[in-house]
């Protein structure tokens, strides 16, 4: 982390690319709920991400990073999911809690400490909940893979990854059985299409709408 790049403007950075790989943009209200902050803190740091040619901000239509913005934005990511991983394979972290642990440490370790964490892990592909790490030149692998909201009735899908690794989040699947490489199979939609009713080890939940589009799975 270099002195020009704070650890909230990787903060910002880190968001924007999950919003962006999400919905192709991030907006305003998106970054204020991500973030927990105020509409007029995320509108002046999204200035100034912009006059730092990390972003590019076109109102009313959201931001996206530039090549630069998503450098740093990777290199956040890569030494976050590292973190989980270090957290939950060594220390025994419970899955559900790595996140917000990685998120208050990911900025204060450099590329060198990043490396010998992930020599230590046995260089691991992809974080607890399934999300890929990034190499060390911000490469980054994808999949063939489709949101279980997207899935049909009668198909059967296997886990992928979580993208909302939020402990209440996390804590509720972890209930209900879904976790990376879990198989499901889709029963029924509800009239409306807001709830989806799931066999998960031969239990059968209704999941919502809003957790089903946060659940990324690939067909068997």
């Amino acid at each position: 982390m270099t002195a020009e790049v704070s650890s909230v403007i990787e903060e910002y950075l880190e968001a924007i690319y999950r919003l962006q790989e999400r919905y192709g943009v991030a907006r305003t209200g998106d970054l204020v709920s991500m973030l927990g902050v105020s509409p007029g803190t995320v509108t002046n740091t999204i200035e100034r991400l912009d006059r730092m040619l990390l972003v590019v901000h076109k109102p009313y239509r959201g931001v996206q990073l530039t090549e630069e913005g998503r450098r740093i934005a990777l290199n956040v990511i890569r030494r976050h999911r590292l973190l989980e991983r270090l957290l939950v394979d060594v220390l025994g972290v419970e899955w559900c809690k790595a996140h917000e642990l990685a998120c208050s440490l990911e900025h204060w370790i450099n590329d060198n400490i990043t490396k010998k964490i992930e020599n230590i892990l046995g260089s691991p592909k992809k974080c607890p909940h399934g999300n890929p790490i990034p190499t060390e030149g911000g490469k980054i692998p994808k999949e063939d893979e489709c949101l279980l909201f997207e899935v049909s009735v009668g198909e059967r899908v296997v886990v992928s990854r979580i993208l909302e690794e939020g402990h209440v989040t996390l804590s509720y699947l972890e209930r209900v059985g879904v976790k990376p490489e879990s198989l499901i199979e889709i029963i029924e939609r509800s009239p409306l299409n807001d709830l989806i009713t799931v066999r998960v080890d031969g239990k059968v939940h209704a999941i919502s709408r809003g957790v089903t589009s946060l659940i990324m799975v690939r067909r068997t």
